[in-house]
């Protein structure tokens, strides 16, 4: 697949780019050293109950803050533990800050929020670190991709995009909020029959930047998470063709892609680790906290407000699971040539 920064970057652009992504990774972790005194100071002892930091591998204010902050509120709220701080720990897709959680073996009062994007960057980053190296807990929530294309758009339906995507590949850009989202666009190619390396993909630094690229011409089509795109779509700026989810779901009327004959289901789920060397007891005692949480009356307002849907997974299911979406992300690597 053809990925693009936003246009005019120099010929130089490929070593440009890595050099931005080396320098990145070098002060993301510094910053992650930085993070994990913050993890030691904040955890004191093993007991769950009293004391547990929530580790957000990303700055303030995306997705998996947003996770590790509401959980935060609905174990405080609840008095399921008595002191809980988050961390932000960003870098290189989130694998600075499993890193760092790696380390901790055998320390129970932390958790790291991850998902698809976290397991898409140990493959993408090639990193060090990878989810083998945490203990999962759980998959509690997923959020669903949306294919859109603006307001005045000549196409009107999923399958107008895909003709005129067929004609020229390379001549109708994509963009979309992150990592995640291209491996929608990848797993749509595949489905409709067009080669991924063929397709134009401009990389945006999240949502909004992805809806401009969309409004101001740049791209004509874009992936991109339901809740960062619902407001454009009520606005009518944005026409969405299709949800990207296995099945119809409730209070969203846009048709699914495998409704209109696409087999394309990858969705964001949300997931959360402890460190490895933990007791099985350990486990299983924070996986409970886990599901405590997730049935409070706090974290039921947070579904509602970010548009999430409940996806509880754990256990042997959990640990198949990630097997199995580890199979499938690297396979769409590889088919985008990266």
């Amino acid at each position: 697949m053809t990925q693009t920064d936003p246009p005019q970057a120099p010929p130089s652009r490929r070593r440009t780019v890595i050099g931005r992504v080396v320098g990145g990774v070098i002060a993301a972790a510094a910053i992650g050293t930085a993070a994990a005194g913050s993890i030691a100071s904040a955890s004191t002892g093993n007991d769950i109950n009293a004391s547990m930091t929530i580790v957000a591998p990303a700055a303030a204010g995306g997705g998996w803050d947003g996770v590790a902050r509401e959980l935060q509120q609905a174990q405080k709220a609840n008095g399921l533990v008595n002191n809980v701080q988050v961390v932000n720990m960003p870098g290189a897709g989130g694998t600075i800050a499993l890193g760092n959680v790696s380390v901790l073996e055998g320390q129970p009062n932390n958790m790291l929020v991850g998902g698809t994007g976290l397991l898409a960057a140990t493959i993408q980053f090639n990193s060090a670190a990878t989810l083998d190296d945490v203990t999962p807990l759980a998959v509690i929530v997923e959020e669903y991709d949306v294919i859109v294309v603006p307001a005045d758009s000549p196409y009107k339906t999923l399958d107008d995009l895909v003709e005129g995507w067929k004609k020229d590949p390379k001549a109708l850009p994509w963009t979309g909020g992150g990592s995640f989202d291209q491996l929608v666009v990848t797993d749509l190619a595949l489905s409709a029959g067009i080669d991924p390396v063929d397709t134009t993909y401009i990389s945006s630094d999240g949502g909004g930047e992805a809806i401009q690229a969309l409004l101001n011409g740049t791209a004509k089509a874009a992936s991109g998470g339901y809740p960062d795109n619902i407001d454009q779509i009520e606005a009518g700026r944005l026409r969405a063709l299709a949800l990207v989810a296995n099945e119809p779901i409730e209070g969203i009327d846009i048709p699914t892609a495998i409704e209109q004959g696409y087999d394309v289901s990858l969705t964001n789920w949300r997931s959360l680790s402890a460190p490895s060397g933990i007791e099985d007891s350990e486990r299983e005692a924070l996986t409970e906290l886990v599901l405590e949480s997730v049935k409070t009356p706090e974290w039921a307002d947070a579904m509602e407000r970010y548009h999430w849907n409940e996806r509880i997974i754990t256990g042997d299911e959990l640990d198949a699971f990630l097997k199995d979406e580890e199979t499938r992300i690297r396979a769409l690597y590889e088919e985008m040539g990266l």
